[in-house]
């Protein structure tokens, strides 16, 4: 009994201990602050489980490796994500360099099933910049970009800005209204 005494009075001062430090502002926020090493882990341990988690009754399209695909695919993730993600060629970005933490460089590899990259593109990540594209694109909109992001690490510099120049510009993001007072 007294152990369980015991247990129960050191999860309450845990408990406790955190709420004032939560409270206090105590752990920093900054995004030029890296997290401690159990933070970051623990973070990491639950994007990778909720993404595979949400990705697992997902349905590839047979149709995925299409060059249409692959076409419409290169003009959003140019207009979308390449400043963030990077593209073949490219190191860094003005972008890239202050976000924590820092997205993966979709040009060199991809850890992630098509399922997966479907998931991350249309519910984006919490805590990470990812945002949800699924609010204002298509679910083939989706795949085009999925089917992109999957070939991206098999494109040299020069086939990206080749693909890129001949693909279907992002309209939707070509087409944001002028502010009400014709300002911009």
């Amino acid at each position: 009994m007294k152990v369980v005494k015991s247990s129960v009075v050191l999860a309450v001062l845990f408990v406790a201990g955190l709420g004032i430090y939560v409270l206090l502002g105590a752990y920093s926020i900054g995004a030029d602050v890296p997290h401690s090493g159990l933070v970051f882990s623990l973070l990491s341990t639950v994007r990778d489980r909720g993404v595979s988690a949400g990705a697992r009754a997902i349905s590839v399209p047979a149709d995925l490796d299409s060059p249409q695909r692959l076409s419409d695919g290169a003009g959003q993730y140019a207009a979308m994500c390449s400043q963030c993600h990077l593209a073949p060629g490219y190191e860094s970005s003005e972008i890239w360099k202050g976000l924590y933490p820092q997205p993966p460089r979709l040009a060199r590899v991809i850890d992630l099933t098509p399922a997966e990259v479907f998931w991350v593109v249309k519910h984006g990540l919490k805590f990470s910049g990812m945002p949800a594209w699924g609010k204002s694109h298509s679910d083939a909109e989706i795949w085009d970009i999925t089917a992109f992001v999957l070939k991206l690490p098999h494109l040299t510099a020069a086939q990206y800005k080749d693909v890129v120049a001949h693909a279907p510009p992002d309209t939707d993001m070509m087409t944001m209204p002028a502010p009400a007072d014709g300002k911009q």
